[in-house]
């Protein structure tokens, strides 16, 4: 990874942007690409694209999700203290002893997710239990409600994890919001190399940073009917089932390190499945596979229902501890999947459909 692209990767993980408010990231993507494509553009709630052009109109979308998980202020005591509620798959139980960025109206504010000492929070039989989320608490430094509202803040603001990328050994990211990060970077990444290449694509090449993936996948929804794209490929994040406690056989083996997934089924057409396939065989990109048997739990099921039907595939890149402070993933893996969706886009001739055909 070359220093300018680490430091964009940088700078979109430490740029707060929970589910309904995405756009200081959108913004540090949408600048990173305005020197590459042809256009950048974004809808009435934020979702933000791309666009490369190719021999052709014909468009083959690649789609990512700009939100993060993290939580809102739902009420402020009469001592200052904020009571929350969760945006998208926050985890209450890694919750306590947090340091969180509040998305104020004066700014950015500092406080914690308190949590009360051991000592103090067991009961009589020494046991305990993880919080709900209305049992957490954050403190601002405040005294009383009033402070509150001078430093800024009223029910409704949201708030992440202050929790920033570091490297591991072994080529090893952790951070906050590598889901789905990750997939804004990487898809900037493949637009940025097919345009230096200089290979210019048989189709137009949109990149697609939608909002609200995290709550159901309305800003994948919109756009795409939007863009009208012939066939997307989604990239999102998986779990590497390859630690301590994770059955493969309820959740299958994915490995940290080697390669993205492929997954097969549902919202996945197999036409697009089998150029993938086809194209990591060629370009000895490795690959792993995982079986959708009725959702995919991604924007791909969004996009394939739109108007007639998208043809679709969900590439996806392993991730460890998902939806906590240390989401963490491997370098190789990233790389790999640049290949091969640049390796994709390159492929698609401007007279194919991805259609199935009868016999």
């Amino acid at each position: 990874m070359k220093k300018a692209d680490k430091e964009f990767l940088f700078k979109l993980l430490d740029t707060p942007s929970p589910t309904g408010f995405e756009m200081p990231g959108q913004n540090v993507w949408a600048n990173y690409l305005k020197k590459t494509a042809a256009s950048v553009q974004c809808d009435a709630y934020g979702s933000t694209w791309a666009t490369l052009e190719g021999k052709s109109e014909k468009i083959v979308m690649l789609e990512a999700h700009a939100d993060e998980i993290g939580y809102i202020i739902k009420h402020v005591d009469d001592k200052g203290f904020l009571r929350i509620d969760r945006v998208g798959g926050s985890d209450a139980a890694t919750a306590r002893g947090r340091r969180v960025h509040i998305l104020g109206s004066k700014g950015i504010v500092s406080g914690i997710i308190g949590n009360t000492a051991i000592h103090l929070r067991r009961d009589s039989l020494s046991n305990e239990k993880a919080p709900a989320v209305h049992d957490l608490w954050v403190d601002v430094g405040a005294s009383n409600a009033k402070e509150v509202a001078e430093m800024g803040l009223r029910v409704g603001h949201p708030m992440v994890n202050q929790d920033g990328p570091a490297e591991l050994a072994h080529n090893r990211l952790i951070s906050r919001a590598l889901d789905n990060r990750l997939g804004s970077y990487i898809i900037a990444q493949v637009m940025k190399r097919i345009a230096a290449s200089g290979k210019k694509p048989a189709v137009t090449l949109v990149c697609l940073n939608a909002i609200q993936e995290e709550i159901g996948g309305h800003g994948a929804m919109m756009a795409t009917y939007r863009i009208k794209p012939e066939m997307c490929i989604c990239l999102d994040v998986t779990h590497a089932t390859d630690t301590p406690g994770i059955d493969p056989a309820k959740f299958g083996l994915v490995k940290l390190g080697k390669g993205p997934t492929l997954t097969h089924g549902t919202c996945n057409h197999p036409l697009i499945v089998d150029r993938l396939i086809e194209l990591s065989g060629k370009q000895k990109i490795a690959i792993q596979h995982e079986s959708s048997s009725r959702f995919s739990g991604t924007d791909t099921d969004k996009i394939f229902t739109s108007r007639e039907g998208i043809p679709s595939a969900l590439v996806s890149l392993p991730l460890r501890c998902m939806h906590s402070v240390v989401e963490t993933a491997h370098l190789d893996d990233i790389e790999a999947t640049i290949q091969l969706l640049e390796a994709f886009v390159l492929s698609v001739k401007d007279t194919e459909n991805f259609h199935q055909t009868l016999d």
